[in-house]
């Protein structure tokens, strides 16, 4: 689906905790999670799990690239990417990496040196030959990459924090809301400020309520409670969206049906899918 402006958001890492690749993840695909929203002709990546390596070799395609990644939280899932991040290698390249959740105690920089160093890791993070600079933000302020693009975001409730992100551009919204925990019965407020009237809102719908118990403290929400936050809160399409790896393409067939029985018009998110806003 396209829309006049430009403005849309395409997935190439859909799964959350842990890569699954295999013939029972083939449909919606086993790569963690990794966005590329187009902003007219302005890139805006968002997690660098291993969904990253394949949109490098889709970047590598299109010529030089200057560029934002916007990190939800530094969980090994959302930048294990990086390091296999082909056009972070080219010194034609420029990135910007952001994350809102590191200060004052860390930088984004170090965290992902500390990735990138022996015993973990072969070669430093000093090898990425790109023009790269790291920023590090409080969750709650608001971003401007680029004239006629406001980003807001929000701290979300995860262990060691997260961030969660609302582009608009072009009079339209997306929000990028994963790898947060809801308390049963009491609506996340920063949630639901940002998603507020949304045009696309992508959640984070690792469990079903039926699961959440077993999982409580470990930070992440549901597809229902996707639901009731986007009825709360007028958003106008819900986005399925960091399947758990335990969940197969036959398990989210059902949540599918169920979720469109639901709310009709979720989505659930599939990898190489493009949505507009």
């Amino acid at each position: 689906m396209n829309n006049d402006s430009g403005f849309s958001v395409r997935f190439w890492g859909v799964r959350g905790s842990i890569a699954c690749p295999g013939m029972d993840t083939a449909r919606y695909g086993g790569n963690t999670s990794c966005l590329e929203v187009r902003c007219g002709d302005r890139p805006l990546l968002f997690d660098g799990g291993t969904g990253l390596r394949p949109l490098g070799r889709h970047l590598d395609r299109l010529g030089r690239i200057d560029a934002d990644l916007y990190f939800t939280h530094t969980h090994f899932d959302h930048i294990c990417g990086l390091p296999f991040f082909s056009s972070a290698f080219s010194p034609q390249n420029r990135f910007r990496l952001w994350a809102g959740h590191l200060l004052p105690h860390n930088t984004l920089r170090y965290v992902l040196s500390e990735m990138m160093m022996a015993p973990l890791f072969p070669i430093p993070i000093t090898v990425l030959a790109a023009d790269m600079s790291f920023h590090d933000f409080h969750a709650g302020e608001t971003l401007s990459p680029a004239p006629g693009i406001a980003i807001k975001t929000r701290p979300l409730n995860h262990p060691n924090g997260a961030t969660g992100y609302r582009i608009e551009y072009a009079g339209k919204s997306i929000c990028y809301i994963t790898d947060t925990e809801h308390v049963p019965g009491q609506p996340d407020k920063n949630v639901l400020d940002l998603i507020a009237g949304v045009d696309l809102f992508i959640y984070d719908c690792t469990y079903t309520d039926a699961e959440f118990p077993k999982f409580a403290g470990w930070g992440h929400s549901t597809w229902q409670e996707g639901v009731r936050l986007a009825d709360a809160a007028g958003a106008r399409r819900l986005v399925i969206f960091h399947h758990d790896p335990a969940h197969d393409d036959r398990f989210m067939d059902t949540v599918a049906t169920e979720a469109e029985n639901i709310r009709p018009g979720t989505v659930v998110a599939v990898e190489g899918m493009t949505l507009s806003p």
